[in-house]
């Protein structure tokens, strides 16, 4: 009798993972991992602040935009919902245990991105230059590197 109950599983690719008959690229995918421990918190936001700041590339130039960007060419709405999705980064800060004067300031660069993209062609060109997003993931690494430094992650 053959017991197969611990044996591990090979992922099967689901038909719609890849482009094209032959297999072609994979699309991007992004690794949420579940935890509430400061690792997973970490790969959150590193994830989160790729989507939102760094995803993509302008088209004809090497300078990197993300859904911040481009959702925030959508006059004041498009701006709610950016604003919505970087408060998720001061969220999982909330979660880590940052001091609440950071919160504010995490906060306070949100809105001032959200107030400056809501102004017509002169937010959207602000959108492009300031990084809200990507300075709140440097206030939470500072945190992470001195509360934290078993997340700290060596770059190569």
């Amino acid at each position: 009798m053959d017991d197969r109950r611990l044996t591990p599983i090979e992922p099967q690719p689901r038909q719609d993972e890849t482009f094209g008959p032959q297999g072609g690229a994979a699309p991007l995918r992004f690794d949420f991992p579940g935890g509430r421990d400061p690792q997973s918190i970490r790969r959150r936001v590193e994830a989160m602040e790729i989507i939102l700041e760094r995803s993509m590339t302008l088209p004809g130039t090497n300078y990197r935009i993300g859904l911040d960007t481009v959702i925030g060419l959508v006059p004041v709405l498009g701006d709610l919902i950016t604003a919505a999705m970087g408060s998720y980064i001061v969220w999982e800060a909330r979660n880590l245990g940052l001091p609440k004067w950071k919160l504010w300031h995490m906060m306070g660069r949100i809105g001032f991105d959200t107030a400056v993209g809501a102004v017509p062609l002169v937010g959207d060109a602000f959108d492009l230059v300031y990084r809200s997003n990507t300075r709140n993931l440097k206030t939470i690494l500072k945190h992470l590197d001195k509360h934290h430094p078993q997340t700290k992650v060596i770059d190569q």
